[in-house]
């Protein structure tokens, strides 16, 4: 009985602290959005994307884990919206999380990506999409490395990659 209290309680503190960290990424997101946004019909997408990408991306779905192009994936270059091609990472802040989707501590620009408050499937997470046509990219975690803490949680179907050119 003890312990159920004591398990109840950690997913309480951990609900709350989600819940405080979604406010201020909210508050901090005023501002900072796109105003070039992009919009097409359902129908746009679909003859653009990918069925895995139109999932990921315009349904808010996600991939399997271990499954994606980039998770294994360390080349140098810029990590792009699959959807409208904004810049949304780059390489050098990408790390090897071993959570089974690429995982980046930090992102390219506070104008190019939006956090927002997701309560789906009874979590409390943090979501992450593209400010300029509202592509769901994945989610963010505060368990990253330095210097940031943060863990961009994204999955492939959602990004395209642009090598660094060779001198």
């Amino acid at each position: 009985m003890k312990t159920l209290l004591l398990y109840c309680l950690v997913l309480f503190i951990i609900n709350i602290d989600s819940q405080l960290y979604a406010q201020k990424n909210e508050s901090e997101n005023q501002g900072k959005i796109n105003t070039d946004k992009m919009e097409k019909t359902k129908e746009e997408w679909k003859k653009i994307l990918s069925p895995m990408q139109y999932f990921v991306t315009r349904e808010n779905g996600t991939e399997s884990p271990y499954t994606g192009k980039f998770d294994n994936f360390f080349e140098k270059g810029t990590y792009i919206c699959a959807c409208c091609g904004q810049e949304l990472f780059e390489s050098s802040t990408k790390f090897n999380s071993g959570c089974g989707w690429p995982a980046f501590f930090d992102i390219r620009s506070s104008k190019n990506v939006v956090s927002k408050k997701d309560v789906t499937h009874g979590m409390v997470r943090i979501e992450v999409r593209c400010s300029k046509c509202d592509a769901h990219l994945g989610h963010v975690f505060e368990d990253g490395p330095k210097p940031t803490g943060l863990r961009y949680c994204i999955n492939s179907a959602a990004l395209e990659f642009i090598p660094f050119k060779k001198d």
